[in-house]
């Protein structure tokens, strides 16, 4: 290497280097950043696999009408559409659709309110019969936002581990992250699941820089964080009393110190002010006032209190949007009117406590399952016994999260789990680079540390592309049906394999029952016969019945008249009991049964 000496102002001798070879640079520059270099490695090859999926997958059934409300949502400001869920999923998926520059429906040509429900489903349904020619550009650009969601999910899971548990635990979380399943499925789907994780990670993730070193900037960050979780999915409102529980703690300390408790005050104000004003910006500052059809709505849904939900939607509508409102109050009569589940061969409208450990058992691989339960264990341990508060941050958030999931009444898919997988990533990425890096017994720790990730590994590819419907090896007594139902199994994105083998062999007909047929069977060029209605006497069946997965569970199946009545309960999950006992000509990605008839 080159150098001399120069002489300085001073007088002092300053030692001059030459520029220094390139090469070497740019490799010390990759060696200070080789966790980062990784991360982006590992996230650009988990975006690649969804990109895969994306081009062999058509639409779900929920994209049918999330990805019409999400180009209203820009294109016409119509919070309205689907508004019993939040819009930042949709604001993300829309935006690219405005180049697209899709058909417009008319309401006016409706003969129905726009804002009825029948109104609504019109302008999704006529969304994708006006643009059939661009069925496959929206539904692609539509979902693309979607992955690039996941991958700045990965990317904040990233900095929340490596501030914590350093690069190399971070590097691991964010591997697990990029290989399961669970978030390989949803993370390419316009849905707010993937959404919510992002929010909710991002809130505890503010909270902790937050409460390292309080100030007004900090305070309005963590609160546009409260704000993103709360626009992405309404069960993201909890996080509100989990902040609010830190401000009284804070309060209550700063009880004997001067001037400070005005200060908490302040910036627990300003923390409410950024969550609230991101909230409205998201539905554009809408404060429309309430129509007939959503006082309708109110006396449908809520019959004994209509009164009080529109007296309270009215106030509470000067703060916050009236979608927003009315979008939570949709939920709770969800929640309370709980929604028809299968579980391990059993029937429940309003659910089990028990579903989403037994659906988390078989959805997730059983590395990353093993792994969660040693490092829940390990997290408390190093929590409680060795007071280590970085764990407080994963698993605080882990159990309030789980806890308020396993009162849901809603159990149709692990998805609704998936915002505390994040903190499962992070906690199993401390505990593997805990083994690899132990002196002692390292060497057989860092065996089993890559064990398990290899194993993960296989599972993702055998996974690949049906990561939807995947299960592990704990369900492999019966049919993946009799486990779970609804998205856990199907939910029609396999309709273009379908439509694809189909016409291979000539036919333009399928009758059946599976999710998303009214809509994107057509699309591909195959017509489509409800199996559930009863056919007129002497009507030709078509060659070939295609059931669902979730059909064949009977969840899914609707209430319908038979011979003149209406089935019983027990009548309606067996619809397809027929099928059940029958081998299928063919098996679409674990979701979609054919059936030869003739």
């Amino acid at each position: 290497m080159d150098e001399s000496f120069n002489q300085g102002a001073s007088g002092a001798r300053v030692l001059d280097f030459a520029p220094r070879d390139a090469l070497a640079r740019a490799r010390e520059w990759a060696r200070a950043h080789a966790a980062a270099l990784a991360c982006a490695a590992l996230l650009s090859a988990m975006a690649l696999q969804m990109f895969a999926v994306v081009a062999r997958k058509s639409i779900t059934v929920d994209e049918i009408v999330l990805i019409p409300a999400a180009y209203y949502h820009w294109a016409a400001g119509n919070c309205q559409l689907v508004h019993e869920h939040p819009p930042l999923a949709k604001l993300v998926a829309g935006l690219p659709l405005l180049l697209v520059q899709p058909n417009e429906t008319n309401p006016e040509k409706f003969g129905v309110p726009a804002n009825s429900p029948a109104g609504k489903w019109k302008y999704e349904e006529r969304f994708w019969e006006d643009n059939f020619a661009l069925f496959d550009a929206l539904s692609f650009w539509g979902r693309l936002p979607m992955i690039l969601l996941s991958v700045a999910t990965g990317v904040l899971l990233f900095h929340f581990a490596r501030d914590l548990f350093g690069p190399r635990a971070a590097v691991l979380a964010v591997a697990l992250f990029s290989i399961e399943p669970t978030a390989l499925a949803h993370g390419r789907v316009v849905q707010t699941d993937m959404a919510a994780s992002f929010g909710y990670l991002l809130v505890f993730h503010t909270l902790r820089r937050y409460l390292s070193a309080p100030s007004p900037r900090r305070a309005l960050i963590l609160g546009v964080a409260g704000g993103v979780a709360c626009a992405a999915k309404f069960s993201m409102l909890l996080v509100a009393p989990v902040v609010g529980a830190v401000f009284l703690i804070r309060l209550w300390r700063a009880r004997r110190e001067k001037g400070s408790r005005k200060t908490v005050l302040a910036h627990a104000g300003l923390v409410a002010l950024a969550a609230v004003l991101f909230v409205n910006a998201t539905y554009f500052f809408d404060h429309r006032a309430l129509d007939n059809e959503d006082v309708v709505w109110a006396k449908d849904y809520f019959p004994a209190s209509h009164e009080a939900v529109l007296n309270v939607t009215d106030a509470l509508s000067y703060v916050l949007p009236t979608d927003f409102v009315l979008g939570v109050f949709w939920q709770v009569w969800h929640n309370g009117d709980g929604h028809n589940a299968g579980l391990l061969g059993m029937h429940s409208q309003t659910g089990w406590w028990y579903y989403f450990p037994v659906a988390f058992a078989l959805k997730t691989t059983i590395p990353f399952f093993a792994l969660s339960l040693a490092a829940l264990s390990w997290g408390a341990y190093e929590l409680f016994r060795r007071r280590d508060r970085r764990f407080l941050f994963v698993l605080a958030p882990f159990a309030v999260y789980a806890a308020f999931v396993l009162m849901s009444r809603i159990d149709i898919g692990v998805r609704y789990l998936l915002p505390a997988y994040v903190f499962l990533f992070v906690a199993c990425g401390a505990l593997l680079e805990r083994m690899a890096r132990g002196t002692k017994a390292r060497r057989a720790g860092l065996v089993v540390a890559v064990s398990f990730v290899g194993w993960m590994c296989f599972e993702a590819v055998r996974a690949f592309p049906d990561h939807v419907s995947y299960m592990n090896q704990f369900a492999s007594a019966r049919p993946h049906w009799w486990y779970l139902s609804d998205s856990n199994v199907e939910w029609g994105d396999d309709v273009r394999q379908l439509a694809e083998y189909l016409r291979e062999r000539g036919e333009t007909k399928v009758g059946g029952s599976f999710l998303g047929a009214f809509i994107t069977l057509r699309h591909y060029g195959v017509g489509f016969e409800d199996s559930i209605p009863q056919r007129p006497p002497g009507t030709p069946r078509p060659r070939y019945t295609a059931v669902g997965a979730s059909y064949l569970n009977g969840s899914t199946v609707p209430g319908h008249a038979r011979d003149g009545r209406w089935t019983t309960e027990e009548e309606r999950v067996n619809a397809f009991d027929e099928y059940r006992r029958r081998t299928p000509e063919k098996i679409f990605g674990g979701s979609i049964y054919l059936f030869r008839e003739y």
